[in-house]
């Protein structure tokens, strides 16, 4: 398909890792979205070190679902393994003037991304909209209580450690200007699950705004969280946030990976 001449107006970034099951039915989703909007756009599908048949699923979906007169396009990108690279390499090659950034499973419907665009969002000064699953009119469907506290508990550590005010920093559906996105995402250090929690840092020392909005939310059994395992490496990432601020990594754009090294 042949790319659309204007920047579109936005990007949505889609991190994959061994989602061969889970990818098709959310792309085929995700177009017939597209397919009613009144903006162009383009989807950039990150797949970070999959041994599976992700790729390809992707390559397929291209070649045999896209429309030649759909208002986007769809693109297979490549990172290096973890959740963080994935979603920095597909924000920084983004083209859009907003930046969506939404998971495979689609925990978040992707027909919630008109309440986190402007002109909904503009009267708050738009510059981060992120999903909220704990602001007043949220609601999580069929959660575990376990997985509930636990996110509860690790969020007061995350007030405490990094980002004050801001109620749920996990949720995987996030927005962001161009302009904040490419501000932000050079100076990210993070390549697992908790470069959420630095980017929102980054964006609050930026002085950006940032709101949360609500959503419905639905929990899935599949669900690649690994509660114990991730909540420990999250915590030692919290420490690193707030190491690296101290030291002054996320002042610079041009920081790199290796000033941390340095430290």
């Amino acid at each position: 398909m042949d790319e659309l001449r204007q920047p579109p107006f936005l990007t949505i970034v889609i991190p994959a890792y061994n989602e061969e099951q889970r990818l098709p039915p959310t792309l085929a989703r995700v177009a017939e979205f597209l397919r009613e909007q009144p903006y162009a756009s383009e989807v950039l599908i990150v797949e970070n070190g999959s041994t599976d048949a992700t790729s390809q699923k992707v390559e397929e979906f291209i070649e045999q679902s896209m429309r030649p007169d759909d208002p986007f396009t769809m693109h297979l990108l490549h990172s290096d393994k973890g959740k963080g690279n994935a979603v920095r390499h597909g924000v920084l090659a983004a083209r859009g003037e907003y930046v969506l950034i939404t998971d495979t499973d689609l925990a978040v419907p992707i027909e919630a991304a008109a309440r986190l665009l402007p002109p909904v969002q503009e009267a708050a000064g738009y510059g981060i909209a992120i999903a909220s699953r704990e602001v007043p009119g949220s609601v999580r469907h069929d959660e575990p209580v376990y997985r509930h506290l636990m996110g509860r508990v690790f969020n007061l550590l995350v007030r405490w450690f990094a980002v004050p005010e801001i109620h749920d920093t996990q949720c995987g559906f996030k927005c962001l200007s161009r302009q904040a996105a490419q501000t932000i995402f050079p100076l990210q250090q993070i390549d697992g699950w908790g470069f959420d929690v630095e980017v929102l840092y980054i964006a609050q020392r930026r002085n950006m705004s940032i709101v949360e909005v609500p959503v419905d939310w639905y929990y899935g059994a599949d669900s690649r969280i690994r509660p114990l395992q991730d909540t420990v490496n999250m915590v030692t990432d919290l420490v690193r946030i707030r190491r690296n601020g101290r030291a002054g990594v996320y002042d610079d754009a041009a920081s790199q990976k290796e000033e941390l090294s340095a430290v």
